[in-house]
């Protein structure tokens, strides 16, 4: 299988749980998760049509940025974020999906390049209080989410989780699900969210029953990681 057959599976899978979910059919956007792939990897996605890739260092981010230039590339940026790459990430990306600090959030306000569009954030949420696991605790969020959409440069867009690992389909709606209600919560107070950032290959049906507009896909696409 090459990688334009697995995107294309993929795209499949995505299309008929839509329809089955009574979804507008392309509600559901593909991140492809390409962290610890090659450029190569990159370019042969490119090549069948996708745009829009996640990666979780902010070095390898950089670099594969500055080795495909002029390719109408949209980068997310999915991975902790420390205070000193702030600016990298600013100057790099378009979305960030893993904002959980204010502190973090006004260095990228003040960094990102007064020519650049807003940078589009997504607040992440440690939906099932794992300890392992960075993120807000939902009690958390509504304060921080009226923080960040007031920074300039900078649109609040949504909220992210990676929820702990299951297998059945019941039980990994559940997590999405309060995060759907959690965003619902947040547009009710006033906030303009359009982004669930929630999904990954094993759960992204039930990510999509339940609302997600975004799922990140790396393995189902790119194979193992070198």
């Amino acid at each position: 299988m090459t990688i334009c057959d697995n995107l294309r599976t993929i795209g499949q899978r995505l299309r008929a749980a839509e329809a089955r979910c009574h979804r507008p059919a392309d509600s559901v956007q593909l991140l492809a998760v390409s962290k610890r792939h090659p450029v190569s990897a990159l370019q042969a996605a490119l090549a069948c049509g996708q745009r829009a890739f996640g990666e979780n260092y902010v070095q390898e981010m950089v670099e594969k940025a500055e080795a495909l230039p002029g390719q109408g590339i949209e980068w997310h940026f999915i991975g902790p974020i420390q205070s000193n790459k702030t600016r990298l990430i600013a100057v790099t990306a378009s979305w960030v999906h893993s904002v959980e600090r204010l502190k973090i959030a006004r260095r990228l306000s003040e960094q990102r390049p007064a020519a650049a569009p807003p940078l589009n954030i997504c607040l992440q949420v440690n939906i099932s209080a794992e300890d392992t696991k960075s993120g807000l605790i939902p009690a958390q969020v509504s304060a921080l989410a009226h923080q960040v959409a007031a920074l300039p440069g900078l649109q609040l867009r949504g909220l992210m989780c990676i929820p702990a690992p299951e297998t059945d389909f019941s039980r990994q709606r559940v997590a999405f699900a309060r995060l759907r209600q959690l965003q619902e919560q947040l547009v009710g107070e006033g906030l303009a969210l359009d982004t669930l950032s929630m999904g990954m290959s094993g759960d992204m049906e039930a990510a999509v029953a339940e609302g997600a507009t975004l799922v990140r896909i790396g393995t189902a696409i790119f194979g193992a990681r070198e």
